[in-house]
Parts: C-alpha cells; sequence; structure tokens
C-alpha cells in the first residue's frame, strides 16, 4: 500500500513538471527564463526517476532478505520443535489450535469431578486426547500438579504429554497422547450393555502384564526420578491400555512431589474413595507407601474383576443393601483355602488359571494393603515379586481394623455407615459405630 502511494505521487509530479515545461515553452517562447525552469524540471524528473529505481532495487534486496530469514525461522521453529519432542519438553498450544483440532470439543471420551478429555488430531495428524480442566482454584493447582510431575519424566509405561494450553482464564487444557483401548476399569469390570466405550473381559496374561507395567511406572515415579512423585490416585480409570493392551499410568491432577530427603509430607486428603491408605485418616503423613496401597488395591480388583467397596443385596432383608468390603472376603478366602472363588468368574467359565500364579498375586495385594506402612514392601520389591525374581511369603493376619471409611458415600445414611463399620472391622468393641466417617481420630488407633 506504502509502495502504491509513492509510485502515485511519482508520476503526479512528473505529469505536473511536464504540463509546467509545455505552457512555460508556450508562454516564454525560448527565453533564457524558459530554459532555466525547463531545465529544474527535468532534472527534478530524473530525481524522482532516480528515487523510485532505488527505492524498487530497496525494496527488492529487503523482500529476498525476508524470504531469507523467514525460512531460516521457519527451520529454526522446526528444529526446535523437534527438539523440543526429542526432549520430552511440552509444547505450548493456541485455544485455536485445540478448538480446531478436536472439532470445537466434539468427541468426548471421558469425564471426571474437574475435568472432561475429548479426543482431536493435531495438525500433523498425531492422534490427542485433549484434558479440559475445569474450576478456577482447583483447576489451576491440578494443571500445575500434572504439568510439573509427568512433563519432567519419561517412561513407557507413562502416558506421555505432548503440551498445554494454560490461558489466563479457566478452562486449562493438557495434550496428551491418544490411547486407544481406553481405561482399564473397561476392560475388568462387567460393563452395561448401554455404555459406547470400547471395553471387554481382559484375559489373564493381560492382567499379569498390566500388574507389571503399573509396578514399573510406580517404581520408576519413586525410586528413578531427581525428586520423587506421588500420584496419589493410582486406580483403574486412571490406567490406561495402548493398542497393544500395555498398561500406561496417567491422570498425574493430585500429584505431589516430594524430596529424596522426605520420608512423610503432610498435606490434606486427596484421592479417590476405595483406594485410600489408612494413614490418610491417621494424618500421620503420606509417602511412597500411600500409592503402594492403591496399588495392591487394584490388583485385587483386576483379580476379582470387582470393586473393593461394594453394595449387595442384604440376604436377610432383600429390601436393603449392605456394603460389602472384597479385601475382607479375600482375606477369608485364604485362609480357608478357597482362594480360586475370589477369581473372576468370566476367567475360569474361559481360561485353565494357574492357581500358583493366582495366589502370588493376592499375597502381592495383601503385603500392599497392609494397615502399617512399613509393612508394605517398596515398588521396586514387588516387580522383582511379580517377575518372580523373588520369592512371596504368604502375608501377616490382618483384622482390617484401619478401614477405609472415605469409601462411603457422602449421602449414606447413618445405618449404612453403620452397616460399614461392622463389616470391616473384624473387632467391633474397637470402634465406635457412631463415629463420623471422615473422624476416625484414636478411637480407631487404639485398636491396633
Amino acid at each position: 500500500m506504502e509502495d502504491r502511494k509513492v509510485h502515485t505521487i511519482a508520476v503526479l509530479s512528473v505529469i505536473s513538471l511536464i504540463i509546467v515545461i509545455i505552457v512555460c515553452r508556450v508562454s516564454l517562447k525560448l527565453s533564457k527564463a524558459f530554459f532555466l525552469i525547463c531545465g529544474a524540471s527535468i532534472a527534478v524528473i530524473l530525481a524522482v526517476f532516480s528515487c523510485i529505481l532505488i527505492r524498487y532495487r530497496y525494496n527488492k534486496r529487503r523482500k529476498v532478505l525476508e524470504l531469507q530469514l523467514k525460512s531460516e525461522g521457519r527451520e529454526l521453529r522446526i528444529e526446535y520443535s523437534f527438539l523440543r519432542k526429542v526432549a520430552g519438553i511440552p509444547t505450548k498450544y493456541r485455544y485455536k489450535e485445540l478448538e480446531e483440532a478436536t472439532d470445537n470439543f466434539q468427541a468426548i471420551i471421558g469425564t471426571g469431578s474437574s475435568a472432561s478429555v475429548f479426543k482431536g488430531i493435531l495438525n500433523d495428524g498425531t492422534s490427542v486426547a485433549v484434558k479440559r480442566i475445569h474450576g478456577e482454584e482447583r483447576g489451576e493447582r491440578e494443571f500445575r500438579s500434572e504439568v510439573s510431575a509427568i512433563a519432567s519424566v519419561q517412561h513407557v509405561n507413562l502416558v506421555r504429554l505432548f503440551g498445554y494450553c494454560n490461558s489466563p482464564t479457566p478452562p486449562r487444557y493438557l495434550v496428551y497422547e491418544f490411547i486407544p483401548n481406553g481405561s482399564l476399569d473397561c476392560w475388568i469390570f462387567p460393563v452395561k450393555e448401554t455404555r459406547r466405550r470400547r471395553c471387554g473381559c481382559l484375559p489373564w496374561n493381560l492382567r499379569y502384564n498390566v500388574a507389571i507395567d503399573v509396578a514399573k511406572a510406580l517404581s520408576y515415579l519413586h525410586h528413578d526420578c531427581r525428586s520423587r512423585i506421588l500420584h496419589l490416585d493410582v486406580k483403574p480409570e486412571n490406567i490406561l491400555l495402548d493398542e497393544d493392551y500395555k498398561a500406561l499410568v496417567a491422570d498425574f491432577g493430585l500429584a505431589k512431589l516430594v524430596g529424596k530427603d522426605e520420608s512423610n509430607v503432610m498435606t490434606t486428603i486427596r484421592g479417590t474413595r476405595g483406594y485410600l491408605a489408612p494413614e490418610w485418616l491417621l494424618e500421620r503423613g503420606i509417602s511412597e507407601k500411600t500409592d503402594i496401597y492403591s496399588y495392591g488395591m487394584v490388583l485385587l480388583e483386576l483379580i476379582g474383576g470387582r470393586r473393593n467397596v461394594s453394595r449387595v443385596e442384604d440376604p436377610r432383608d432383600k429390601s436393603k443393601k449392605k456394603w460389602q468390603f472384597f479385601p475382607k472376603i479375600v482375606n477369608e478366602k485364604l485362609r480357608e483355602g478357597k482362594l480360586m472363588e475370589i477369581v473372576d468368574q468370566r476367567l475360569l467359565e474361559s481360561e485353565n488359571l494357574d492357581e500358583n500364579e493366582v495366589k502370588r498375586l493376592v499375597f502381592i495385594a495383601l503385603w500392599c494393603i497392609q494397615e502399617k506402612p512399613r509393612l508394605r514392601p517398596s515398588m521396586v520389591e514387588v516387580v522383582d515379586m511379580l517377575e518372580g525374581r523373588v520369592r512371596v511369603e504368604e502375608p501377616p493376619g490382618t483384622r482390617m481394623i484401619l478401614v477405609d471409611l472415605l469409601s462411603v458415600d457422602e449421602d449414606a445414611g447413618d445405618d449404612d455407615n453403620n452397616n460399614l463399620v461392622r463389616l470391616l472391622t473384624s473387632v467391633s468393641t474397637h470402634v465406635d459405630c457412631n463415629t463420623s466417617t471422615y473422624s476416625l481420630g484414636s478411637t480407631i488407633l487404639s485398636g491396633r
């Protein structure tokens, strides 16, 4: 636009000077005044043409340099992007990019209490899962926890973070690799036919491999990172299965980074009811043993194909339902020598299971959910036990006095709470059944 304006002014100037020369020729004839005006006008015209020529050459050279710099800049961006991917550094995406990738956030593939996950395809054809985190304070905390925890780690059994979009106001977005087979809960628990997500019954050998994969991921987080990372929300919904049914641990929204020299950390209760270790309730501080407890609970669900805490029909009164604690059933069946009765019935109907493998997995799970954290093995030891490098001893008996009462629904009535307390504790005299769902205190502690 600026060049066009300059050219217009130059043309008008030249035309004006030519008209002046013609008028002077007519009016002044061939006088000295005419020749002076004519010479000055021609000099100005030549000067205008010289300026236009210089400007043209300057603009041509500038455009060549701009193209060269643009090309070099593009190469640098491509190289920088490549190096970021190689190094595992997350990319910062613009909101518009994520909106286009997810078709305006249409293909939802999962929801949680504070986030939704959408499938998308980036401009380079990469399939991704875009996690949209809601909420102001909690959303910002979860976003920062997740980025700081997983951005600095690389492991084959941890889901990969491609990038993020941190807008000034909620929601915020995290871009992960897309894992085609969804979460583990769809493959071990019976699923209603109305559910659209891909699901099925995972065979025993794949379940065993999943147990090893998750153990290796947690072992890496606990022992091989510069700062120990506590996941604090290990559950089937946060374990994803790729196209080969290899397990990847995901969702680090509640994770906490802990120094190598810190043994216990005090923090507010976080995690999912049903997988919380007893030390949460006693406010004794958490450690990597907290994740190990949750992992043990997941192992039992892998074996039994059912939730650890569930409500079932009361055989004495079919109009009512009662709470059932699966780890307690497993413990009882183990003492009775009827271990195969706790295995997922769908597996028993379709496969010939090795009872020794089942027993090994049950032993490891019961070791992991010991009430006293010091009795639980480390994840390195768990991996060794799963892969058969270490003999698994029978775990000590436990009366399960310290129980995870946070598994109770918040809207459950007092009768339900009391029933759960009676069910989950083998020595009821040590427990005050009117204790609040979220407060155990010294009453439970005295039963140890």
